[in-house]
């Protein structure tokens, strides 16, 4: 991790070598070196040995009103929630906090993995709330709102107790009560040096094949066409995000490099010349290239496409269904919500009054390109 932080600072600099005034007495003429601040700035990674880690702290409590405020609309009041992203909690035991590995991460028949089953280091959990949480406003939560959080987190899988105040003092205890201590392991020699590892011969020694191969196996038999829609559509019954999708079998099976038809008989002919779309009119009284770079500059074409539904509503369906309605836009905008479009939520938004309603009035006239 060191490594790559260096690397990504190097990179940085010499971006900025424009600009710099002072010269770097390691490159001649190149760049100049970074200032404490701005290292610290990059600087913010903590280490399973916690080092990086910012004095502070945070009890379970506070950590409650944080996450019933910022996080629970994605994961869920006691962490339970897939509904958009996979569970956090569940699948541990106190006997797993004692042994220091999750049973049920050999046992085939859990239907799940949750974070605190795989997560082997408390400090992973602290670094990443810290670097990218809540995923609409990252970097926002203050140093002891992050111990808060993740102090609550833990106690809803029964690792510490409710009164707990966890702080850099007493992390380390917390790490000799993580459920899957034991689980992880870098003596593997898959990181060069010794940083990390003593071992210098890597665990596996793979070779290639040249001779006497296996050969490739071939498929016997093929789901029939009149089978493929048995049990609905599976792309319907599957989370938008997420490792599972689900195939729309609502359709002919696609072949390699072949689109995919809208029906079966779409398939037997050609699909017709598809009309070209009517501009729509430009926002009221603003720029739509501000605009689109207001959605861009706040990640919300990362739930939302121009036409098409992603995992939430296409912003041409919105404006399609509040036409005229600027003033309500910028208040579900500002404020987030959840089964208007369907059950996955939005969570409220961290941009300026005046940038909502920039958006709204887009949406309004009709969100055009």
């Amino acid at each position: 991790m060191s490594r790559f932080r260096n690397a990504v600072l190097t990179a940085a600099l010499l971006a900025v070598a424009g600009v710099a005034a002072a010269q770097s007495t390691q490159y001649p003429g190149v760049g100049r070196n970074a200032t404490s601040k701005e290292v610290a700035a990059w600087d913010i990674d903590v280490r399973p040995d916690f080092k990086g880690l910012p004095a502070g702290s945070g009890s379970v409590a506070k950590g409650q009103d944080v996450w019933e405020g910022k996080c629970a609309h994605c994961h869920g009041i006691f962490g339970e929630s897939g509904e958009v992203f996979s569970p956090l909690v569940g699948g541990t035991t106190a006997e797993d906090i004692k042994t220091g590995r999750v049973a049920k991460l050999t046992d085939s028949s859990f239907p799940g993995r949750t974070t605190l089953m795989k997560v082997a280091t408390v400090s992973t959990l602290w670094d990443y709330i810290n670097r990218a949480m809540p995923w609409n406003a990252p970097k926002s939560l203050k140093t002891d709102e992050v111990y808060a959080v993740t102090a609550f987190l833990l106690n809803l899988g029964g690792i510490v107790p409710d009164d707990f105040v966890m702080s850099d003092k007493n992390i380390r205890d917390v790490q000799a009560r993580m459920p899957n201590r034991n689980g992880m392991t870098t003596e593997h020699a898959m990181w060069p040096g010794t940083e990390f590892s003593k071992v210098k011969k890597a665990d596996t020694s793979n070779v290639a094949c040249m001779k006497d191969c296996t050969p490739e196996p071939k498929v016997a038999s093929f789901l029939p066409d009149y089978a493929r829609n048995a049990h609905g559509n599976l792309a319907e019954q599957n989370r938008l995000v997420g490792p599972q999708h689900g195939a729309d079998t609502t359709k002919p099976e696609r072949k390699v490099g072949e689109a995919m038809p809208t029906t079966p008989a779409a398939a037997a002919k050609p699909a017709p010349a598809a009309k070209p779309k009517a501009e729509a009119a430009p926002a009221a009284g603003g720029d739509n290239k501000a605009t689109l770079a207001l959605l861009s500059k706040y990640s919300c074409t990362a739930c939302h496409a121009m036409d098409k539904k992603l995992v939430g509503p296409s912003f041409a369906d919105i404006a399609k269904k509040h036409a005229g309605k600027a003033d309500y836009l910028a208040g579900k905008i500002k404020s987030g919500g959840s089964g208007v479009w369907g059950p996955i939520p939005m969570p409220a938004q961290s941009l300026s009054e005046a940038e909502a309603k920039t958006i709204a009035a887009w949406l309004a006239a009709g969100a055009g390109k």
